[in-house]
């Protein structure tokens, strides 16, 4: 079964290619089940999209707006209906006096200015989470309630108007040809929407026990078992190889991941540091503290007395207006795709990174004596965070992602990446003479972020997605002239599910070590990937980088499947002397339970699709085997979490995922498009690039990337993604014209702020 879904995979790979290369135009396969159907759009837009309703979710609440009144003065923030029509009020004196309880409690400090720290808004969003469960105790809520009533309190009538930051209260937003570093302004009419230290979105309303935040639990009404009991059982090191996919997709997978979320962790107050919860008595522990147990006969941790994995709650976010209702979590970098993890999200990020000179960004010259191009700047500024430093002369590397020295696939390619700017903005200057530092800067990050949004939606996505959830979600390009893709309407936001839950397949594709080949292609060695986590220091050995580079076109990766490396479930960050780490798997699962992802079964129904009543109704969705294990950890359909439901579902016709899986990235990665004002293909903006320009973006190729700033790389195939072929994936020399390097003649004096075809809001 496996290898016809490879070989199906393979073939739906050839086709692609061989339409990419040659220009035939494949038919597609034409399948008798799809999820929904959407029509057409005149302009490429997908007309809204028509699901089946997810049915009831609560109880009476549903129709919340019909609760919200006037007519009982304008004390009352919200009716309750309660038995022979009778209604009581939420006063909005109950709930200052809520908030300022709550405050006075948690010992808040006085209201913010326009600027906050996700500390701060971590505080505000506890302050407003316990000021909610106040109200849903006192008037005894339930959770339709608590979702759906609660928000839609005027908070703006109530003292928590005062606390509440100023940008989740529509700042003014003038129109730009380049972004803001903080995603604020996008859109104009919700200038918050996709920028840092906004809350993700939710899909469902969230699940949690409480209905306020206490995670979720069985539908049984016990607990659920454990997330390292499940790891154990469901997610066994089997090593099934991908028969297509090469180490390049997951690793440009991990760096776009980094480019749209990050969640907030909280922190001791005093040190600024992550709690530690294990070798603490619960009592002693920060709030935040929900540490993974360990069964004791657990298969691996046992060998070892270990019954604790460290886990902290992420940090609570805000939404609009600061609502109540329930828990939220906070993204601390931007939702769009805008190569932030190059330049950061904040303009105090991406001055640390800049030269100020040329447009250029800092970089790390240490080979420059033996001709090799350079490394990124080394980490001077708190040189412990985000690696393991084997002694105080070695340093970890600087990018705009604190998140870059985890692995060697991701600060390869931050390497390539911040030499492809400076190679841009070397010529750029070269080109228009006359401009200053800022304009060849800002330009050429304008270039790179459209340059990552193509080769994610061109190379990327049609393998992740396959051609038919591509074409139902809008996510097709257009080959040629620009489009309207932008909608206000659209909110870029990434949702809780996508983060939590959904775009972490990728960690069943890493494999357990990684290769280096030289640039001629031949097999040099392999290191264990848990030797090499937050370890980066490979890369300033000379040729190392291209080693690494050259492995990624070569290795293959892991299959999309329930299976996942022992490198990530027994030895993650594994720490000094120990012959244990922690596991992501459960680290995943306990993740999506920390911010209210409600069971794969619920999205199922959201995604049009039947959900399982019984575990028979799953037969066909997993293999017999899955199934089965399943049967084993959870008392019913409805308690399964939908990370591990949603790795293991078979792949849709074409795909690399499952339907429920395909379901929420493909809405994602449709929102990030048509959410996204600053698009690359969006015409009519003073953002928008012209004709000729967007059609030099329409041929980069992540092969062209990686021999442009490869130091000694020669050749590549087309689409490194992919494993060579000789017919339709042909290795060619890097000088070849299959692989166009993007002409910059056609920015000569372009970038002027003065465009006639400007839209006038959002």
């Amino acid at each position: 079964m496996r290898t016809m879904i490879g070989q199906t995979r393979l073939q739906w790979v050839i086709l692609g290619l061989v339409m990419s290369l040659v220009g035939i135009e494949p038919q597609p396969q034409r399948y008798s089940q799809t999820l929904w159907n959407v029509p057409a759009h005149p302009n490429g837009i997908p007309h809204q999209l028509h699901r089946p309703s997810p049915g009831k979710q609560f109880g009476p609440f549903q129709q919340t707006r019909n609760h919200m009144t006037r007519q009982d003065g304008d004390n009352c923030a919200m009716n309750i209906p309660g038995r022979n029509g009778r209604t009581s009020c939420v006063t909005y004196e109950s709930v200052n006096v809520a908030f300022n309880s709550a405050k006075q409690r948690m010992n808040l400090a006085g209201p913010k200015g326009r600027t906050m720290t996700d500390i701060d808004v971590d505080h505000l969003g506890q302050l407003l989470v316990e000021t909610s469960r106040s109200l849903a105790r006192e008037y005894n809520l339930n959770a339709d309630a608590i979702h759906n009533a609660l928000p839609l309190i005027d908070t703006q009538r109530t003292v928590i108007d005062g606390f509440c930051p100023a940008y989740l209260k529509r700042p003014k937003c003038t129109i730009k040809r380049y972004r803001e570093y903080n995603g604020m302004c996008n859109n104009l009419d919700h200038p918050h929407w996709g920028a840092t230290l906004s809350s993700y979105r939710r899909l469902l309303p969230a699940d949690y026990a409480d209905g306020i935040s206490e995670p979720r639990i069985s539908a049984t009404g016990k607990e659920l078992p454990t997330a390292r009991y499940v790891s154990a059982i469901n997610h066994r090191d089997y090593g099934f190889h991908d028969h297509a996919v090469t180490v390049y997709l997951p690793a440009w997978g991990q760096l776009i991941d980094h480019d749209m979320t990050l969640g907030a962790e909280s922190k001791e107050p005093e040190t600024d540091a992550e709690p530690k919860c294990c070798d603490k008595s619960p009592e002693q522990r920060h709030p935040a503290c929900w540490p993974i147990e360990i069964p004791h006969d657990d298969p691996f941790y046992s060998n070892f007395g270990r019954r604790c994995m460290e886990f902290v709650r992420s940090a609570t976010g805000l939404s609009e207006n600061c609502k109540l209702g329930p828990r939220n979590t906070m993204n601390i970098i931007t939702s769009t795709l805008d190569a932030n993890f190059i330049y950061g999200s904040s303009k105090e990020t991406a001055d640390k990174l800049r030269r100020f000179q040329g447009g250029l960004l800092k970089s790390n010259s240490a080979n420059h004596h033996l001709g090799l191009k350079d490394l990124l700047p080394p980490k001077l500024e708190s040189p412990d965070a985000g690696c393991v430093r084997p002694n105080k002369d070695s340093y970890c590397f600087l990018a705009g992602d604190s998140r870059a020295n985890q692995q060697v696939m991701l600060i390869a390619l931050h390497t390539i990446m911040m030499r492809e700017h400076n190679r841009i903005a070397v010529e750029l200057g070269y080109i228009n003479p006359h401009w200053n530092d800022e304009r060849i800067y800002q330009e050429t990050r304008h270039i790179m972020a459209a340059i990552v949004q193509h080769i994610t939606y061109n190379e990327f996505l049609p393998m992740v997605l396959g051609k038919d959830i591509m074409n139902r979600y809008g996510l097709l390009l257009s080959k040629q002239g620009m489009g309207s893709f932008y909608d206000p309407t659209v909110d870029p936001t990434i949702p809780v599910s996508f983060f939590a839950a959904a775009y972490r397949f990728g960690h069943s594709l890493i494999p357990s070590t990684i290769e280096r080949w030289s640039v001629t292609h031949q097999y040099v060695g392999a290191r264990r990937l848990s030797e090499m986590l937050l370890n980066p220091f490979d890369m300033y050995g000379p040729g190392t980088c291209d080693q690494y580079l050259a492995g990624f076109m070569n290795q293959v990766s892991q299959a999309v499947d329930d299976s996942v490396t022992e490198e990530l479930t027994n030895h993650l960050f594994q720490e000094g002397q120990n012959r244990w780490g922690a596991d992501l798997a459960s680290l995943n699962m306990q993740r999506g339970r920390d911010h209210g992802v409600p069971s794969y079964n619920a999205y199922r129904r959201y995604c049009g699709l039947s959900p399982a009543r019984h575990w028979d109704d799953l037969a066909g969705v997993f293999t017999n085997d899955t199934l089965r294990r399943y049967i084993t950890t959870y008392d019913t359909p409805d308690d399964i979490d939908l990370w591990t439901a949603g790795i293991s579902e078979r792949p849709s016709p074409g795909s690399m995922v499952g339907p429920v899986f395909g379901c929420i990235m493909g809405e994602s990665f449709r929102n990030l498009r048509y959410g996204d004002r600053f698009w690359y293909e969006n015409g009519g903006w003073p953002s928008s690039f012209k004709q000729a320009q967007l059609q030099e973006i329409r041929k980069v190729k992540l092969s062209r990337i990686v021999c442009d700033n490869s130091d000694n790389i020669e050749s590549a195939q087309v689409y490194v993604m992919v494993l060579p072929d000789p017919k339709v994936n042909p290795r060619v020399p890097c000088r070849s014209s299959i692989l166009p390097r993007i002409n910059l003649e056609h920015w000569r004096d372009a970038g002027e702020p003065s465009y006639n075809n400007v839209r006038p809001s959002g």
